[in-house]
């Protein structure tokens, strides 16, 4: 089967940088799609935006490049269209829980249809042809939550939840896509799967169960659901729960907890780090006590000891220095606003959301930032009498460093598109 790969424009701020190269699932997200279709197509074509597609006589899979997919929502959209034999283009219900709560807030990649929204996802038994009929996905939400909180928090129950996808796809039109993306779909679905199997596949349960006694660990820990790359030294002080994957040439300090996360690899996890729910890119450093929820740090970072994020996405080749706090919440209620695709604030219909950082960022000690504030690529930033509160987004122009005499010992690697950077050499 052909792959064409359509080629989305946008890219996404605070990175400067398009969605198809930013990690989710500790992978760029091209990488991630090329692997799941590893083995279903056989030929590709990417098309710049614009072009018209070609015109073959052969299946084809067509799909823009800023959607990110899981393999169980591909199976199901492939074997209903493969079944009718007829040119599909995959849409979801607008009663969705999931894709109503997580991925239509800031996007503007679906189209609407009367009560469905149709999504740049195509199959043609026998090459493109116009008006390809709607194939609904049912993405099988299910509500799970994740912190009981005073009622002035929380709508109605006094939980804060999610409503996680089975089946996953969402575009990444914002930031804050990468973050339902990576942890919310990715991770917290990951783990609603394994405990549905759980509760459903009698032999899965007691392979698990067998592993657990045989190895003399808990369920949660055992080499069923904890995945261990070679060359590792992990502390027995450690614990690490599942499901987890960790990677090659990892060091884990004593004391520490993980728990439902990707651990990229060359990663160095030191005494006393809490990790829930997040995804740590290769080569990333965090020193003593530092702290992630729910947070994508993407590769060589650095969260430096007693800062803590919760619901961030941090750019690659970035530092954060000690007691940063990342605030997620406003106190005096009302909605929290974020970026969309057009760079206008909209509500994010996220009770809970932390900020975003771009990629090669310097922040030093003891800053204070608001909800869904982003930093933009590039940037250094150094706690002061001036600014010591983050109270808005901070663009290049902003950065500390500029006022230096020698602003070019931290060069710009990422301008917005259309800017051009001089030579620092």
């Amino acid at each position: 089967m052909l792959k064409i790969i359509l080629q989305c424009p946008r890219y996404l701020a605070p990175f400067n940088e398009r969605a198809r190269d930013l990690r989710i699932q500790n992978q760029p997200l091209w990488l991630h799609q090329r692997d799941l279709l590893a083995g279903i197509t056989t030929n590709e074509m990417e098309l710049p935006p614009g072009a018209r597609l070609p015109q073959v006589h052969e299946p084809c899979l067509v799909y823009r490049d800023n959607l990110f997919f899981d393999a169980e929502f591909l199976n199901a959209f492939l074997t209903a269209a493969r079944k009718r034999q007829t040119p599909s283009r995959a849409a979801i219900s607008a009663n969705d829980a999931a894709f109503r709560e997580h991925c239509l807030p800031l996007s503007v990649s679906y189209t609407p249809a009367g009560d469905i929204y149709l999504v740049d996802l195509w199959y043609y038994p026998d090459g493109p042809v116009p008006n390809a009929e709607p194939l609904v996905v049912d993405m099988q939400t299910r509500e799970l939550g994740y912190y009981h909180v005073p009622t002035y928090m929380a709508n109605e129950t006094g939980d804060l939840t999610y409503q996680i996808p089975l089946r996953s796809l969402i575009a990444i039109d914002s930031w804050v896509h990468i973050f339902i993306a990576d942890c919310v779909f990715g991770l917290f679905g990951r783990g609603a799967r394994v405990e549905k199997r759980l509760n459903e596949d009698l032999a899965f349960k007691l392979k698990v169960i067998g592993t657990s006694l045989y190895e003399g660990r808990q369920v949660l820990q055992c080499s069923s659901l904890v995945k261990i790359g070679r060359n590792c030294s992990i502390d027995p002080d450690a614990v690490i729960h599942g499901p987890t994957t960790i990677g090659d040439n990892v060091t884990i300090g004593a004391g520490a907890v993980i728990e439902n996360c990707i651990i990229g690899d060359n990663v160095n996890v030191s005494q006393d780090c809490q990790l829930m729910l997040s995804g740590v890119g290769d080569g990333t450093f965090l020193p003593f006590r530092a702290a992630l929820f729910m947070t994508t740090i993407m590769e060589h970072g650095m969260v430096a000891q007693n800062t803590c994020l919760q619901m961030c996405v941090v750019g690659r080749n970035s530092f954060i220095g000690a007691g940063n706090t990342f605030t997620d919440f406003n106190l005096v209620g009302g909605a929290i606003r974020a970026r969309d695709a057009n760079g206008e604030l909209k509500p994010s219909n996220r009770p809970v959301l932390g900020g975003c950082v771009g990629h090669n960022c310097r922040l030093g000690s003891g800053l204070i930032f608001y909800p869904a504030r982003m930093i933009e690529s590039d940037v250094v930033m150094f706690a002061s009498k001036e600014r010591r509160v983050v109270d808005h987004d901070i663009v290049y122009e902003e950065s500390d460093h500029l006022r230096l005499k020698n602003p070019g010992i931290h060069p710009r690697l990422y301008p917005r598109p259309g800017e051009e950077v001089e030579e620092t050499w």
